[in-house]
């Protein structure tokens, strides 16, 4: 049987983590680098964490090798890891995610997967944080590629290694809350779903080219016409 693949962002959508990755992103670059506070005014909504750390290395001039962005990658996510506990302003899941997933769960006809710019350890362990990895069997990743636009179809061949059989593009929905979620569904030649819950309000979403719009996924039985209408074109 073909399914609807919906592949989900995880900030400013699915939830919010209190800035435990800003945290923990500042304190792994000081303590590797020696700069403080250098992620601030580095534009982060819909970025991969890769791009993320390039920015910041670029403006104040330190060189980032291969190596050195590995000792950055593994001391991260054990910062993160500890950050995560700590309270945030706004952290917790956005209105209407545990019911959607808890919907969108029992539908036979629809897989959950991820497509998210945050490297995978510390999604995986953010949505456990809030009990929601058990609803995601596959995705892509900010380590898997530094341009967010490459996701897209690493998450669907994800999935077919898990036997979710798809016919193409158009089975395929990215949600997400920004515009550079639209656009990497649109490379891909997915349909998106974009959600007003984080930095952009719903004009700015629908002049990004969204196939739908959304407030936010309190209104659950619309939200799941949204997602699978977009998904049947």
């Amino acid at each position: 049987m073909f399914s609807k693949i919906l592949l989900f962002d995880i900030d400013g959508t699915l939830l919010l983590s209190g800035r435990a990755g800003y945290r923990a992103l500042t304190r792994a670059f000081e303590e590797l680098f020696g700069v403080p506070r250098g992620f601030d005014g580095i534009p982060v909504a819909g970025r991969t964490d890769e791009l993320i750390l390039t920015a910041a290395a670029e403006r104040v001039g330190v060189a980032v090798d291969p190596p050195a962005r590995a000792r950055f990658h593994r001391r991260y996510c054990e910062l993160f890891a500890e950050e995560i506990h700590f309270p945030g302003p706004r952290k917790g899941l956005m209105p209407g995610v545990s019911r959607l997933l808890d919907v969108l769960a029992r539908n036979d006809a629809v897989r959950c997967g991820l497509v998210t710019g945050n490297f995978a350890e510390p999604a995986r362990i953010k949505l456990e944080h809030f009990d929601l990895w058990r609803y995601f069997g596959f995705g892509a990743y900010g380590d898997d590629a530094p341009v967010r636009d490459a996701l897209v179809p690493i998450a669907v061949e994800r999935a077919r290694r898990t036997r979710v059989e798809v016919r193409g593009p158009d089975d395929v929905v990215v949600i997400g809350d920004t515009p550079l979620d639209v656009q990497c569904a649109a490379a891909a030649g997915a349909r998106s779903v974009a959600v007003a819950t984080g930095s952009y309000d719903e004009t700015a979403l629908r002049a990004a080219g969204a196939h739908a719009v959304l407030s936010d996924f309190r209104a659950t039985e619309e939200v799941v016409d949204a997602l699978l209408g977009a998904a049947a074109g």
